[in-house]
């Protein structure tokens, strides 16, 4: 039976489904990018509340501060959710990962000559970077032979030692000779090593040195620099790369997103539900795993370089503990497992709500305290007197704060354990079903 012969009000009743879909998708796609933006601009509003007093300098300081956080720790976060959301393995060594990508960046990009720090091969940046993705890549592939084998909590075991094994080789002088005679690039050992200059650097100012802006630089100094608005230069500098992070973690949400709604992102998913079934349904498991491996850990260690690369000097300790490892995670599970928004929109609510908001309030309320800071714990509860207490509290925010983290965790597992936007129920199609082909017959 075709078309023709089907009644307008069937045909109708018919397409309404599928139309639906297509209406309800879109439809989660606005409210994703909504609630992204509304949550940056809630934080912002909360951030320029906390410092206006201190002038428009500050208050720029400081959104530069939470944005940079927020997109690294979501750029991270994608990358993990490709591994743990999609596929389901638990890899704890995302620290190692990140470590890998940005020394091998270092070690391909310095100067050969020892007298600015530990040598290196004195290649180009975008060679670097590809060497650290690449290298990165590589570790996750040996990563995943383990993988083929273990789960759950024994591949967590294997992965959080591998990045061990990387923080100490690299804090290692034993292993820093051993790569200086072979391929005659250093990590510094336990001191570490520095990193390029930022490129966007040179966006602003001549050779990337301060003192001879650019004409791109003069026009953003003039009218929001210390001549304009008074913004100092290094934040404005900042924008500029906040503004390539950016960038960059459109690029990595549109790539997982196409990953995901692919052939192949239907069988990560069918292995994080249950591996047996896929296996027995002819999908080479085991093939997947280590591609998901691969892919995953070359986008931590771009996310590395994007992170660590920008901060002038790297050391193994402590910028790659496996803390470090421990916040990714807790970005992950806020958002929601599986969930490449809830990656982003995780990232971004604990940087700025749980790792550097304490930090700013904790000072911001100590300030208007008047009152002495008891020398302990007991003595602060056996006061009874809430300012004490408080004045004890914003002086030590540092370990509170582990203390705080742990009781958001405990709730979020508690009370929405799929996370913000990890509950999504998510169609088996790949592409838009309400676009049919036009003349083709019902029954087919």
């Amino acid at each position: 039976m075709s078309d023709a012969d089907v009644p307008d009000g069937a045909r109708r009743s018919s397409d309404a489904p599928e139309s639906a879909t297509a209406a309800l998708v879109e439809a989660a796609r606005e409210s994703d990018l909504g609630l992204v933006v509304g949550t940056l601009l809630a934080i912002y509003a909360a951030a320029t509340l906390l410092t206006f007093t201190d002038g428009l300098n500050s208050v720029v300081g400081l959104l530069e501060t939470l944005t940079f956080l927020g997109l690294v720790y979501a750029l991270t976060a994608l990358a993990l959710n490709l591994q743990w959301g999609y596929t389901g393995l638990f890899n704890i060594g995302v620290a190692g990962f990140m470590a890998v990508g940005v020394y091998t960046m270092g070690m391909v990009v310095r100067s050969p000559d020892p007298a600015f720090g530990p040598p290196g091969l004195g290649l180009p940046l975008p060679v670097g970077i590809v060497a650290g993705m690449a290298t990165a890549g590589l570790l996750g592939a040996v990563a995943a032979l383990p993988a083929l084998r273990l789960k759950a909590d024994y591949l967590a075991i294997v992965t959080l030692g591998l990045s061990e094994i990387v923080r100490l080789s690299l804090q290692s002088s034993t292993f820093d000779n051993f790569l200086r005679d072979t391929i005659g690039a250093g990590t510094g050992g336990g001191r570490g090593m520095g990193m390029p200059d930022n490129p966007v650097r040179d966006l602003f100012l001549v050779d990337g040195q301060a003192g001879t802006p650019t004409a791109f630089g003069d026009l953003v100094f003039g009218i929001f620099g210390t001549d304009g608005l008074g913004i100092a230069h290094p934040i404005l500098i900042g924008w500029g790369y906040i503004a390539v992070l950016a960038g960059f973690l459109v690029g990595f949400y549109l790539l997982l997103e196409r990953l995901g709604r692919s052939p192949f992102g239907r069988v990560m998913k069918a292995i994080r539900e249950d591996e047996l079934v896929a296996d027995s349904l002819g999908k080479d498991v085991n093939l997947v795993k280590i591609k998901v491996f691969v892919i995953g850990c070359a986008l931590m260690g771009l996310a590395g370089i994007l992170w660590f690369g920008s901060q002038g000097n790297v050391s193994p300790t402590p910028q790659f503990r496996p803390l470090l490892t421990f916040y990714v995670f807790i970005a992950v599970i806020i958002g929601g497992s599986g969930s490449n928004t809830g990656s982003v929109l995780g990232g971004i609510v604990f940087a700025a709500v749980l790792f550097e908001g304490p930090r700013r309030v904790g000072a911001t309320v100590r300030g208007l305290i008047d009152a002495q800071t008891p020398a302990s714990f007991a003595d602060a509860v056996a006061s009874l007197d809430p300012v004490t207490f408080l004045a004890y509290a914003t002086d030590n925010i540092a370990p509170l704060q582990f203390v705080f983290l742990g009781l958001v965790l405990v709730f979020i597992i508690h009370r929405r354990p799929d996370g913000i936007l990890g509950d999504r129920i998510e169609t088996a199609a790949a592409v838009d079903l309400s676009e049919r082909p036009a003349g083709g017959d019902a029954d087919e």
